[in-house]
């Protein structure tokens, strides 16, 4: 499950090519500051013209990006990591400063901390509520959206690091937005450092970092948008560092951190988890319940927005559910479809995490061990996301975790490409989400076609 490796580079050549990319990166970075620039009067570059603009932009940085993964693990040309790292700074601050214009929801965030830091708990009352009235202002109140009919949909953990967030932002009379920005990546630096060591612990090139670090839209949703998913990342990431390391109460309790910030991390656990050991699962539901804890005054509407989410976005009836989209091209699709591809999508789910657990191979902390655990997060990961086909680029980048490690072309194209799917906002056109989902499909069926049978785990799946 990933390339296949050329021979070392005899010449500088490749550094070059890289050096290339990276110039590539910033200049179109700054073209894309320019597409979305303010206008007077509005916010955010809209559904016009403009962000189709930056969309196909963002899909030439894509092309760049790939480019580089290939020279990186093709040519091998043996970078400097100052040099991967330095361009993925420079990425970022080009962009921190400027105010989110793909997304909002960064104002919900500072909110919430607001709330919190008043004693008031996130899941009682909506932003509009006569009872926060004390706590509006001219910038972050006007911009939250879903002000008047919905309660925050942000579980537990983001809350916990929303109040710390803002906090600190105060503690240093910073301004709000860019404070959380900056917070946000400083989650995003935490999620680096911890995958250097992953890399380290699977026997790979720190350099490998490049392939999460450069990715055009790790850039526009974290540093641009500043989305709660970077701290997802990060949790996510030292959960595959602790699980590399054999240290499964500390995996777990991370592991619980991920899920109660964003949900969807809870795919990874089979690929965590090993087999009869008591620790990882003890932890996982102890962190759960301990994060609950301080918010359970509210009972029930602890969960927020959850369920009002899930019907906006179309995924209770089906009408925001790709597979069923397709199949609604051709024939009506009753009611009862939606809840039966649901069902069907997490007993799918639920058997192939059977399998990776059955299947483990009893390994001591090492290369082999942090490969397989790779492998598998990527696997569910991938699952998860083709089965359900979130709307928004950012759920994506998760995968590129795992994929630092195991770098599957589908994976790749998986994240890259889903910047498309701004195209279809209205969730009616399929169109796009083709472009993005059939692709991929059709890349990790060749690849599992193509890849030897003969080859070694160690050129399988990881480059040494």
């Amino acid at each position: 499950m990933g390339f296949v490796s050329g021979k070392p580079s005899t010449d500088t050549s490749g550094r070059y090519a890289l050096a290339l990319c990276a110039v590539a990166l910033i200049l179109l970075t700054l073209v894309g500051l320019y597409i979305a620039r303010p206008m007077p009067g509005r916010i955010g570059i809209g559904y016009g013209g403009a962000l189709t603009q930056f969309v196909a932009l963002s899909c030439v940085q894509g092309l760049v990006y790939l480019a580089a993964v290939a020279i990186l693990l093709w040519r091998r040309p043996d970078p400097s990591l100052v040099f991967v790292l330095g361009t993925a700074v420079i990425l970022r601050l080009t962009v921190v400063g400027t105010p989110p214009f793909l997304s909002t929801d960064i104002y919900r965030y500072i909110w919430d901390g607001w709330v919190q830091a008043a004693g008031i708990n996130p899941y009682r009352f909506i932003p509009d509520d006569p009872h926060l009235a004390f706590l509006r202002d001219h910038v972050v109140f006007p911009q939250i959206n879903r002000a008047d009919y919905a309660p925050t949909i942000y579980p537990p953990a983001a809350q916990i690091c929303f109040l710390a967030s803002s906090s600190l932002v105060k503690l240093l009379h910073l301004p709000s937005l860019l404070g959380m920005k900056l917070a946000i990546l400083g989650f995003e630096a935490a999620a680096i450092w911890a995958m250097l060591l992953v890399l380290d612990a699977a026997g790979l090139p720190r350099t490998r970092i490049l392939l999460y670090a450069w990715n055009p839209v790790t850039l526009w949703e974290f540093a641009g948008s500043g989305h709660v998913d970077a701290i997802a990342v990060c949790a996510i990431a030292f959960a595959l560092l602790a699980a590399s390391q054999a240290r499964r109460s500390l995996a777990g309790a991370l592991l619980g951190a991920a899920v109660l910030t964003k949900f969807l991390p809870v795919i990874l656990v089979p690929a965590l988890w090993r087999r009869w050991d008591r620790k990882f699962p003890a932890a996982l539901f102890g962190t759960i319940i301990v994060l609950y804890v301080p918010y359970a005054s509210v009972g029930a509407a602890v969960f927020g927005f959850l369920g009002g989410y899930a019907a906006q976005e179309g995924i209770d009836s089906g009408h925001g559910v790709y597979a069923l989209e397709l199949i609604g091209l051709v024939t009506p699709i009753p009611p009862l479809a939606a809840k039966l591809y649901l069902a069907a999508v997490t007993l799918a789910l639920a058997i192939t995490g059977l399998i990776i657990v059955g299947r483990q191979r009893p390994l001591p902390p090492g290369p082999a061990l942090c490969r397989q655990i790779c492998t598998a997060a990527l696997l569910l990961g991938c699952l998860l996301m083709a089965g359900l086909g979130p709307h928004y680029p950012w759920y994506y980048p998760f995968l590129l975790l795992p994929a630092c490690v195991v770098p599957a072309p589908a994976a790749l194209y998986l994240v890259t490409a889903s910047t498309l799917l701004y195209l279809n906002p209205g969730h009616t056109d399929p169109l796009w989400p083709t472009i993005v989902f059939i692709p991929a499909a059709l890349l990790a069926l060749g690849q599992l076609l193509l890849v030897r049978p003969a080859m070694s785990p160690a050129r399988a799946g990881a480059l040494p």
